[in-house]
């Protein structure tokens, strides 16, 4: 890894590391060397610009959930030859960790409510010169809301106005408020990642059968809301309950890593979106009209025990944000007080 520290064996072992080090460790100012001058952290919840802005939401976050870990599940990665310079070489990783931490001061959520909270991340990170330079994060807020206890929509409604109300919160992630970054790739050819992104453009195109042909009928499947869940019928009831609520948004795969490594099966890591309007029934209730962008990121992991005896999905991790789009709809809606 040309113009990284000697200490990092690889991609994986940077990321994992470095996270360690700043969550765990407490080396928060060390995100000024880790984190460049000027970087962008796109999540579904808001846009930040710059690593000064990092270090105070990790500060505040931190503050909230003082005992928090993060271990890392997977890095998928691959190399970014357009982004490499005459003193370093560069990739992009997508790197799915789990978040385990007990609530215990107030912040963000509101009050402490003493809970134990576990959640997944998936961030996708563009590094070189030993530091991340661009950043697209999707965090499973809905299983922290609902292990809180706490009503979703109202959370969300109670967090709008927390934030000084319809005019003044902090909007949302979408086209018209993203800033461009010093990223432009697109990923890598592997065919696993073109396998995947096959599948998931046919869902999208509501070709629900490509599931029964391309997923294990033992899938193990983790969605929003902390859900687990196994089996076909399941993966169906997902993915359709998600497009049938924006049924004409725009689809499009914006990243896509394909990998295979030793001791790990073949595996997937797609970054994606959907940008329309809320004109369906489905997993987000009654068809509000709002215009709506949604940032998804899905892992998948293939088997050997496809129908036909080819590769199948056996393991799907799939994130994105429901409170960010349940506040989309409330800011439009008018249903925010």
């Amino acid at each position: 890894m040309k113009g990284f520290d000697a200490k990092w064996r690889d991609v994986p072992h940077f990321i994992n590391g470095v996270t360690q080090k700043i969550w765990e460790e407490r080396h928060i100012g060390s995100l000024r060397h880790h984190y460049a001058p000027g970087l962008i952290v796109r999540s579904p919840a808001s846009v930040v610009v710059d690593n000064t802005n990092v270090i105070a939401a990790t500060m505040a976050t931190l503050a909230e959930f003082p005992d928090r870990e993060l271990p890392g599940e997977d890095v998928i990665w691959c190399e970014d030859p357009a982004g490499a310079t005459e003193g370093s070489d560069a990739f992009l990783s997508s790197h799915r960790l789990i978040s385990w931490a007990r609530h215990t001061r107030p912040g963000m959520y509101g009050a402490p409510t003493g809970k134990r909270l576990a959640y997944r991340i998936i961030a996708d990170c563009a590094i070189r010169d030993d530091a991340i330079h661009d950043e697209w994060l999707v965090r499973d807020q809905s299983a922290i809301v609902r292990q809180m206890g706490f009503d979703l929509v109202e959370w969300t409604r109670d967090l709008i106005a927390r934030e000084g109300g319809p005019e003044h919160c902090v909007r949302p992630l979408t086209p018209e408020n993203d800033v461009a970054g010093s990223y432009t790739g697109r990923g890598n050819d592997n065919e696993w990642g073109q396998r995947h992104a096959e599948i998931l453009s046919r869902i999208m195109a509501a070709d629900m059968g490509v599931i029964a042909s391309n997923y294990d009928r033992a899938c193990n499947l983790h969605y929003p809301g902390g859900e687990t869940v196994y089996g076909r019928a399941e993966a169906d009831q997902f993915w359709m309950g998600l497009r049938s609520a924006f049924p004409h948004a725009e689809f499009r795969i914006e990243h896509v890593i394909g990998r295979e490594d030793p001791l790990l099966p073949p595996r997937s890591a797609i970054r994606w979106s959907l940008w329309g309007k809320h004109s369906g029934w489905g997993r987000f209730g009654t068809p509000s009209g709002a215009q709506v962008y949604i940032m998804g990121i899905s892992h998948v992991e293939f088997g050997p025990y496809g129908d036909d005896g080819g590769p199948a999905i056996r393991n799907e991790f799939t994130l994105i944000d429901e409170t960010a789009i349940w506040k989309q709809i409330l800011l439009q809606t008018g249903t925010h007080d």
